[in-house]
């Protein structure tokens, strides 16, 4: 492998090696104008791991409010009570949104003033109950957290009451970057910070949920902030275990305009690298179309990206914050994501049991 940047070189011996790469190391892949001999390393590593195989699942997204107490500067998403816009599904709602076809339905809200922890129980039970095929995929760890501190109810509690009613695993989001910086910056105490965000994935990889990780970047962070985000991620791995994918979210400017224009495809594919490089203790790494476009999504799959997620009907965060991708695709788009890439798709289950291989 010939490397533009020669500091590299040595990045790519120790990957060579299966050795451990240091923060330095991850902000030398941050800042190296070698952005392909960058994917190379990265599309290395993945293909050791899974071949040609790259993943998705039919899965649906429900949201089932979007009225939250918080008041983050980066989210398009959220409502108070009265605004224009503010919405609340009925438990029948969200039990109708989930189709036959469907393997995973992903559950993601605001942080409802009002519904009592019970509320979310039942949500499980009776999409479990009505849907038993369909394995649920529910409740960040902010929501977590949010559930102490509203009602008081401990994430041990809560976790172990929303797996007995259904709950599968947990989404990665709420993470933001881990940076106390941003967290005054961005209004985003209030929430789970770092340790507790990973605390409660802890947890919840105690109690047998297997747990995604995000990582909200092109804003206002550093580089150096979001390599300590993945060096802090890797080692809360390595005490849990529990981790099945690494969702990196590029912010959508939308309405708040912590920048003036979206982070470039560039960025993406340079952070998806990064991630596989630096989360060695990571399954997998995700293009997550929603984002990044169908286009960047194929080119992720060549800079270490293995899995593009999925259908997301009806997926409103990021549409609400200006994300311009369609609300949902069919498994054919996907299949001309993951072939346009020159890979094998591969359906999957919220677990990352194979349901089929589709062929090239």
């Amino acid at each position: 492998m010939h490397f533009a940047d020669s500091r590299l070189g040595p990045v790519w011996d120790k990957v060579q090696r299966s050795e451990r790469l240091s923060r330095e190391d991850g902000a030398l892949l941050f800042e190296t104008q070698d952005l392909l001999g960058l994917g190379q390393m990265a599309d290395a590593v993945k293909s050791r791991r899974e071949g040609e195989r790259v993943y998705f699942v039919i899965n649906r997204h429900i949201t089932p409010t979007n009225l939250c107490v918080l008041s983050c500067r980066f989210c398009d998403f959220a409502r108070k009570k009265g605004q224009p816009g503010a919405y609340e599904h009925t438990i029948e709602d969200m039990v109708a949104m989930v189709k036959p076809d469907c393997r995973e339905a992903h559950i993601v809200g605001g942080h409802h003033p009002d519904w009592p922890f019970e509320y979310y129980e039942r949500v499980i039970g009776a999409i479990h109950a009505a849907h038993p095929h369909v394995q649920i995929k529910a409740f960040t760890a902010a929501e977590i957290d949010y559930f102490w501190r509203r009602w008081k109810i401990e994430p041990k509690e809560s976790l172990a009451r929303l797996k007995a009613a259904g709950l599968d695993s947990m989404p990665g989001g709420g993470a933001e970057i881990f940076s106390s910086r941003l967290a005054k910056l961005l209004h985003y105490t209030g929430k789970a910070d770092p340790e507790r965000w990973c605390e409660i994935h802890g947890i919840a990889h105690g109690l047998g949920i297997r747990t995604n990780a995000t990582m909200l970047y092109g804003h206002v962070e550093t580089l150096a902030e979001r390599v300590e985000h993945l060096i802090r991620l890797r080692e809360q791995q390595d005490r849990s275990g529990g981790f099945l994918t690494f969702v990196p979210l590029a912010y959508q400017v939308g309405t708040t305009k912590l920048v003036p224009r979206q982070t470039p495809p560039t960025d993406s594919l340079r952070t998806i690298a990064a991630a596989r490089l630096l989360l060695d203790n990571f399954p997998h790494v995700e293009a997550y179309w929603v984002v990044l476009g169908e286009e960047t999504t194929s080119v992720a799959l060549h800079f270490g990206a293995d899995d593009v997620n999925g259908t997301l009907e009806d997926e409103r965060i990021q549409h609400m914050a200006g994300a311009q991708t369609p609300a949902g695709v069919a498994r054919e788009q996907l299949f001309r994501m993951i072939r346009d890439a020159g890979k094998v798709p591969v359906e999957r289950d919220a677990l990352y049991n194979v349901v089929q291989v589709w062929g090239a």
